[in-house]
């Protein structure tokens, strides 16, 4: 049962009971209407006999005078009889208009009327000339004549009397039984209307009741679903390998995992309901600064963030470790954030091993350029030493002095040589200020004997300075792994080219915008990398030179490249006709450092 179906049962059962009012108030209005018409006729029956009752006293009014002025002759006994007389054709009138249009009754009172005016005219009037002529009234038939005139007006009487008071008794009969056909109606309806409404609201309740076993049904699924959920939830998030915490708007916590919990070294009863900064006391690694929270900048940037850069966490003993994570909003239906969830993990082995690659594979590097060095000072050298050989066996001073120039070439490019060596691993603190031209010739005239040996011509072309800021180390290590990749695949009798050019701030290729730096690209000729290698290529470990490469110069290079701000990327194609590999990086003129490129 929808909301809709639910409002309408309730509808149904309200006008129910009000309809089943207005028609119990309809028939009870029938019935009292027709008991008030009753009731009025009672009335009018009892008015007309009220009024008969008056006419009969104002005639015995007229008949007692007239019996006192016939016995007295005193003219005082005549003023009853002329009041009577004067108020009686008006009185006549009245119960002439209560008759209602009976003719009987309306028969009758014209017989009262006419009876009465004959003993008026015929009696009254005659004996009243009688006595004020002096003459004598004791005539027993004229007495007996005016006696039964007189007898005739009170048969008139009662029997208008007698026809009311019937008619009054009928009316009266009628009401009682109207009253009672009310009472028994109003029983009636009253018990018809009752179970009707029972049996009404019955179905009503008993659909309502279904209606709420369903939803009682529904909603204890629904719980059991939600329960399984959440404990499925729990679950996945005990077996989850990173640290998890939620909090509420206000950044308390709510839940932690097992793993958070490990790593915080507080456990989830005693972080619940803390602040979070009280728990996750994270500072940066370097300075031990405290760093923002992520709840704080996630409530103020409304997004998901993550931590930056060597940021360590100070565990409940006061231990450290290195961590990485993010943070998000927990927003409701309105897009309202209603909590933050953070996922952090334990970097400290991670970074660790990543220093430590990172070293080997400048072993690496320093092991591959180390008979190069040797070679190329041990040439010079030789050279010096021959030069000497020669002086001392006699030379003229024009020769001498064309021998001392010679070695002082030699023994600078010895110099030169040993200075590249050195600024190949010297570290910087800072980035500064680099020229591309000068470092890019350097790494060439370091790998000059390495380009020989492989029987590969090298080609530069870099027209003119290009300065960046960089770490400068880090740099010549990139471009020798770089160059001597592209050399090793060009193979004997292959070229390799090296140009540099600077590059004005525009968009690349995937339409994001680009600051004003360099361009390298280091092309070669080689066979080219297959579709299945191209995937692996920044990956750690992976190589195709055997026992010859450690995998680790590419994935350390696009590190290296990122720490920079910068890109590199590589384009390969191993078609008969066209071949070769070509690698481009990018640097920008004033990047920001970022001190943790993530690696592929």
């Amino acid at each position: 049962m929808n909301l809709a179906q639910f409002n309408r049962i309730l509808q149904q059962a309200l006008l129910l009971p009000v309809i089943a009012l207005l028609l119990t108030a309809a028939a009870l209005y029938w019935q009292m209407r027709s008991a008030n018409e009753t009731v009025g006729i009672i009335q009018t029956t009892d008015a007309r006999i009220s009024q008969v009752t008056l006419v009969a006293k104002l005639i015995v009014d007229e008949e007692s005078a007239l019996r006192g002025y016939e016995t007295t002759g005193d003219d005082r006994f005549l003023q009853p009889f002329n009041d009577a007389g004067n108020r009686l054709p008006a009185e006549f009138d009245k119960l002439a208009n209560l008759t209602g249009g009976d003719p009987q009754q309306q028969y009758s009172l014209d017989d009262l009327r006419n009876e009465h005016q004959t003993w008026r005219d015929a009696f009254a009037l005659p004996i009243i000339a009688l006595v004020k002529a002096g003459g004598h009234t004791s005539d027993v038939d004229l007495n007996l004549y005016g006696k039964s005139l007189m007898d005739q007006t009170r048969l008139d009487i009662d029997s208008i009397t007698r026809h009311a008071e019937s008619k009054r008794s009928d009316r009266i009969a009628q009401w009682q039984r109207q009253v009672r056909n009310m009472v028994e109606a109003l029983v009636a309806i009253a018990l018809g209307m009752g179970v009707l409404i029972g049996l009404f609201m019955r179905s009503r309740l008993h659909a309502v009741s279904s209606a709420y076993s369903n939803s009682l049904e529904i909603l204890s699924k629904r719980a059991e679903e939600i329960y399984q959920s959440e404990q499925r939830l729990r679950t996945t998030l005990d077996s989850i390998g990173d640290g998890v915490i939620t909090c509420d708007a206000n950044g308390r916590i709510q839940m932690m995992n097992p793993v958070a919990s490990g790593l915080t070294g507080w456990s989830p009863t005693e972080a619940t309901g803390l602040p979070l900064e009280d728990i996750l006391h994270i500072v940066n690694e370097h300075t031990g600064e405290r760093v923002e929270t992520p709840v704080a900048k996630v409530m103020r940037l409304n997004s998901v963030v993550g931590l930056a850069g060597q940021t360590a966490l100070i565990r409940k003993d006061s231990s450290q470790i290195l961590i990485a994570d993010s943070a998000a909003p927990v927003r409701d239906q309105t897009g309202e954030t209603v909590g933050i969830v953070m996922v952090f993990r334990d970097i400290t082995l991670e970074r660790r091993t990543q220093e430590a690659l990172l070293a080997n594979e400048k072993l690496a590097v320093a092991g591959r350029l180390a008979a190069t060095i040797a070679h190329e000072i041990h040439n010079p050298l030789d050279s010096v030493s021959n030069l000497l050989y020669l002086m001392r066996n006699g030379v003229t001073e024009e020769e001498s002095k064309q021998f001392i120039d010679m070695a002082e070439r030699e023994l600078a490019r010895v110099t030169h040589i040993s200075r590249a060596m050195l600024g190949l691993y010297r570290e910087s603190k800072a980035p500064v200020t680099i020229d591309l031209k000068e470092m890019l010739e350097e790494v060439l005239l370091l790998m000059e004997h390495r380009f020989n040996d492989l029987g590969v011509t090298v080609y530069a072309n870099i027209p003119q300075p290009i300065e960046v800021d960089a770490f400068p180390a880090e740099l010549r290590q990139v471009f020798t792994n770089l160059i001597t990749n592209a050399a090793e695949a060009a193979g004997s009798g292959g070229e390799v080219r090296v140009n540099a050019s600077p590059m004005p701030a525009g968009f690349n290729n995937a339409g994001h915008k680009m600051p004003p730096g360099a361009l390298i690209i280091v092309a070669d000729n080689g066979s080219g990398i297959s579709d299945e290698v191209r995937p692996h290529l920044f990956q750690p470990f992976f190589t195709t030179k055997g026992e010859r490469g450690t995998g680790l110069g590419l994935w350390v290079s696009q590190g290296i490249i990122q720490k920079h701000g910068g890109t590199i990327d590589i384009a390969s194609d191993t078609g008969e006709s066209a071949h070769g590999t070509v690698v481009s990086v990018f640097l920008a003129e004033k990047p920001t450092i970022n001190t943790n490129p993530a690696m592929n």
